[in-house]
């Protein structure tokens, strides 16, 4: 049976590019792998021949051959032990070399004896609004691992000397097959190193590292926002046996205050007034976030809702010299447990004036209501 053309089975043209080639060859080899067609002969198939096109074209030399001469560039050794057609191992580089992690392979080139990094720490540090104000020194205690101060972080007692893994040979690598498919993995005994130690120590047992709480002094900047993340590198967990250490992630989050809500660099405050205040208008006092006061001019006629602009009185722009605004919302409040005296003055208010012209809102709103029910009458 007459083998089909390279181009044919990855779907492309003839003067298809590099990256054209790559594409096809990469969406066909995940349509048809076999842990997606599990006991498909005919998808196990394809799968072979998607591999067997890409390697032959993906090479400049080897295209430039098949271009010429067909599928006859690869028959009696050219191109040394059959090209193209050399068999599965090959076609198992191709595929890790595109997907890397998938299906758990790839990963573990170059790790031979590597220890394993030391893994990524996240702390989370609730501060005030005042510390992200004016910025602080926090010190904070986190549990995790350092290096074992008896072996000096090699993981061998006195004297040990390392030997080579008996679980990988030395490789640092395992492989497992599915299928006919060979995935290789990071060895778990020596963690990608090839070496073990037949005499580990006693206090870290071998990993060269202990659990221990480390203090550490963190800088909060001003003008820190909530989520903002500072990162310590090298205060992580340690790496085995004397790899690097990983970094520390600190999550900063704001507390809630009692007076101020932030929105970005801005600030608001909620300023409840008397209701003669707030129609007689004045002066009032209010509190700022750098522990000062300002003065605000409260017009006649000033209801609920209404806002005011402090510029320059907001938080800190982090990084910056710049500060944002503060904005004071008024909150015009009704007088409770009056005296007989204050309700007197109250009625006369009421019938001197009737409350006309001196509402817009609540006339303006029952206009509204008896148009209303006007309508609904008609």
């Amino acid at each position: 049976m007459a083998k089909r053309d390279y181009y044919d089975i990855l779907g492309v043209e003839r003067n298809a590019s590099k990256d054209e080639l790559k594409s096809a060859y990469r969406k066909l080899a995940m349509q048809y792998h076999p842990d997606r067609n599990p006991g498909d002969q005919e998808a196990e198939q394809r799968f072979k021949e998607v591999g067997e096109a890409y390697e032959a074209l993906k090479d400049d030399q080897k295209r430039a051959a098949y271009d010429r001469f067909g599928h006859e560039a690869f028959e009696q050794g050219g191109f040394g032990n059959g090209g193209a057609g050399a068999g599965f191992g090959g076609f198992t580089d191709i595929f890790e070399e595109m997907f890397g992690d998938f299906m758990g392979g790839g990963g573990g080139r170059g790790r031979r004896g590597q220890s394993a990094r030391g893994a990524d720490l996240r702390y989370n540090l609730e501060v005030s609004l005042e510390d992200a104000f004016h910025g602080r020194k926090v010190e904070i205690r986190v549990p995790t691992s350092v290096p074992c101060e008896t072996c000096h972080g090699s993981g061998a007692a006195e004297g040990a000397q390392p030997v080579a893994c008996q679980t990988c040979g030395g490789d640092g690598k395992v492989r497992a097959s599915q299928g006919f498919f060979t995935i290789e993995r990071t060895c778990p005994a020596c963690q990608g190193e090839g070496r073990t130690i037949d005499k580990p120590c006693g206090d870290c047992n071998g990993a060269g590292r202990v659990h221990k709480d480390k203090t550490l002094q963190v800088s909060i900047p001003r003008g820190v926002e909530d989520g903002t993340r500072i990162r310590l590198a090298g205060e992580g967990e340690a790496g085995l046996r004397g790899a690097p250490p990983g970094d520390l992630y600190i999550f900063l989050s704001l507390a809630p205050h009692r007076l101020f809500q932030r929105q970005g660099a801005d600030l608001a405050c909620r300023v409840p007034i008397a209701m003669a205040d707030a129609a007689l208008g004045g002066d009032i006092e209010v509190p700022t976030i750098d522990g000062g006061r300002a003065k605000v001019k409260i017009p006649e006629g000033a209801q609920t809702g209404q806002q005011f602009r402090l510029r320059g009185k907001g938080m800190p722009v982090l990084q910056s010299a710049q500060r944002g605004d503060m904005y004071i919302e008024l909150a015009v409040e009704t007088p409770v447990k009056l005296t007989k005296r204050q309700k007197e003055l109250l009625e006369e208010f009421r019938k001197e004036g009737g409350g006309k012209h001196q509402s817009p809102e609540s006339e303006g709103f029952f206009s509204k209501v008896r148009e209303f029910w006007d309508d609904l009458t008609e």
